[in-house]
């Protein structure tokens, strides 16, 4: 595993290298945790579109009508985009069509939506890091604010729509922005930087990677790939500042990428990019402890390096799917004991290169991968009874693709 010391060249992080380079059932228990407590026109370039098959007959019926897709990508690398890839896809069907790009937003390597539908936010992934609003009735950029750090790789809203959460990966540390009534972002109010946890094999130093709300919303959690360690803090929801609380190790060298909670709210699912496993990890809501399990299988096959990227779970919490980078491939789980375990079912191909961040739509019925390498969106239905996933035609194109938001 190249460490960020050497793969870092020419101003690239290590997260930008690892993506220009070119089963058996298992079931992992963890002990249950504590209970919980009581459009105007502008100048764009638009990108071909895309062929799909026929949705599954247990489709039919639901809206047709096309909804929002915003890409993200990098403007500062060969064959990269322009900004914030604007498309459209077809509810039943899956299929992809280009609509343009919002200018002025470099690196937008990740986005994430207000939770009142009006803005958009996204990381400038650059040595000098930022985070930028973007209202969406008009496309409007409304301005970019310094995220005290380099390489910003994440970003999450509060639930209460007030703060902004954003990863500084480059610098291993985090930060909080307030939001105000407009969507735009005020003066950071918080950074709170990664040093307490000696970093693994292949790792040199702290690499934040992920920062989000608890489900309870009363903590957030960020997981740091250079440290093994998942930080959770309490958020100050008056004045924007971080108290940490807890800690929790993985294995030494795992390389904690992305943490997604079931719903239930006692248990989360922890995906290690540098060890090529997952894990479970039962939550504690009353004191915001995390206990990582024992690492499982990501379902690749091991005939090439893995690096697995996000982990996700369907709304009801009974299935869970993973990126797999190298290996290309999605894994499919079935979630059982009300989200203590996760059980290996599948993987499917990705028809794509280098899946770096998947999304479902909102009504869970498709899933998206972004593919970094093949510069493609690939989408799937996921089946309503089985979980199972089925490819809905041909790839997209979109240019260094690495985030793909439906709406």
């Amino acid at each position: 595993m190249t460490s960020g010391a050497e793969a870092s060249r020419e101003g690239w992080s290590r997260r930008r290298f690892i993506g220009a380079l070119g089963g058996t059932a298992a079931v992992i228990a963890v002990p249950a945790p504590a209970a919980a407590p009581a459009d105007p026109e502008s100048s764009r370039t638009t990108p071909p579109e895309s062929s799909a098959a026929k949705a599954p007959a247990h489709r039919k019926g639901k809206d047709d009508g096309p909804r929002p897709l915003y890409l993200g990508t990098y403007t500062s690398v060969d064959g990269g985009g322009t900004g914030i890839g604007l498309a459209a896809y077809d509810a039943s069907t899956g299929r992809i069509t280009g609509a343009g790009t919002i200018t002025g937003v470099p690196d937008p390597s990740f986005l994430a939506l207000h939770p009142d539908g009006r803005t958009l936010y996204a990381v400038d992934e650059q040595t000098a890091g930022a985070v930028t609003a973007v209202r969406l009735a008009d496309r409007t950029v409304l301005g970019a604010r310094s995220t005290g750090g380099a390489g910003p790789c994440h970003l999450s809203v509060h639930p209460s729509g007030r703060w902004l959460l954003s990863a500084n990966y480059t610098s291993g540390s985090v930060a909080v922005h307030p939001i105000d009534a407009s969507g735009a972002l005020g003066e950071r109010t918080a950074l709170a930087k990664h040093s307490s946890a000696q970093p693994g094999p292949g790792q040199d130093g702290p690499h934040a990677h992920q920062f989000v709300t608890s489900p309870d919303g009363g903590h957030v959690l960020a997981v740091d790939l250079g440290t093994d360690t998942v930080y959770t803090y309490r958020l100050d929801t008056t004045k924007g500042t971080l108290t940490e609380v807890s800690q929790a190790h993985t294995r030494a060298g795992a390389g904690p990428r992305s943490l997604t909670f079931h719903p239930g709210g006692r248990y989360a699912y922890l995906a290690n990019e540098v060890d090529d496993t997952i894990a479970v990890c039962a939550y504690d809501p009353a004191t915001g402890a995390l206990s990582i399990g024992a690492p499982q299988s990501s379902g690749s096959t091991g005939s090439t390096t893995n690096y697995p990227a996000q982990i996700l779970v369907t709304s009801n919490g009974a299935y869970a799917y993973l990126a797999n980078r190298g290996d290309n491939t999605l894994a499919r789980y079935a979630v059982e004991a009300d989200g203590a375990r996760l059980k290996l079912l599948d993987t499917v191909p990705v028809s794509g290169d280098f899946p770096r961040q998947i999304a479902l739509s909102p009504d869970g019925t498709l899933l998206f991968t972004a593919n970094q390498r093949s510069s493609t969106v690939s989408v799937f239905h996921v089946d309503d009874g089985t979980g199972q996933l089925t490819l809905a035609g041909e790839p997209f194109a979109s240019p260094v693709a690495v985030c793909a938001l439906p709406l």
